[in-house]
């Protein structure tokens, strides 16, 4: 693969953004008529990345880093899983408040692997198809798009996994139709940022790449 100036420091952001919104998810906040885990605060930055990520490097790339933030996923919350399992020290204190937060079901990670997985590999995949199709230009119809698909995927599958016989349909829809809003809400509102972060990579990367001939399949990596 070329060598790219800022492709490692958008992999660390994109990274991080996914770690703290996995973490922060173990949170259902309430604000307003908006009923969502605190993940949603954060995570709309994952496909904004994605986008970019997309959009300069190309699907190739960007599926390298699916998988790379689906690994430190996984190490995540392997270690926080082993970590509340280990027996505390007496005089400690505070193991169930370490439970009650970062002690997450085998259901609920799986549901998050699952869901990230899915839903950023059709953003990405959305995205790539219909920059050749438009032939690079209306870059926000496309972010948008890609991120209407994938979003409805990334929080459709999550739900599902992680809540479908243990929270009420009424409290499901609610969360689902709030996550949706919001995220989708997000990226059209950063619409303008990610012009000119796009517009900027592609300058200094000398890389614009237009998926043609690319294997979309998402289990290899090349």
């Amino acid at each position: 693969m070329k060598s790219y100036r800022f492709l490692p420091t958008l992999i660390a952001a994109f990274v991080t953004v996914l770690i703290v919104s996995n973490i922060a998810s173990t949170k259902i906040l309430v604000l307003g008529p908006f009923t969502f885990d605190g993940g949603t605060l954060l995570f709309p930055l994952a496909y904004i990345f994605g986008d970019v990520l997309t959009e300069v490097y190309g699907y190739r790339a960007s599926r390298r880093v699916i998988w790379t933030g689906f690994a430190c996923l996984a190490l995540t919350a392997l270690t926080l899983a082993i970590v509340d399992a280990l027996p505390p020290d007496p005089t400690w204190g505070l193991q169930e408040s370490f439970h009650a937060v970062l002690g997450q079901t085998p259901r609920i990670v799986m549901a998050s692997l699952i869901a990230y997985w899915a839903g950023e590999f059709v953003n990405s995949y959305v995205l790539a198809k219909l920059k050749v199709q438009t032939a690079g230009r209306w870059l926000w119809a496309r972010t948008i798009s890609s991120t209407l698909v994938g979003e409805g995927v990334d929080t459709s599958v999550f739900l599902a996994v992680a809540f479908i016989g243990i929270f009420p349909n009424d409290l499901l829809w609610a969360i689902f139709v709030s996550n949706y809003v919001f995220k989708v809400g997000v990226e059209a509102l950063f619409t303008p940022i990610t012009y000119q972060i796009v517009a900027f990579l592609k300058r200094v990367e000398n890389e614009d790449y237009f998926d043609r001939d690319t294997n979309f399949n998402p289990l290899i990596l090349e």
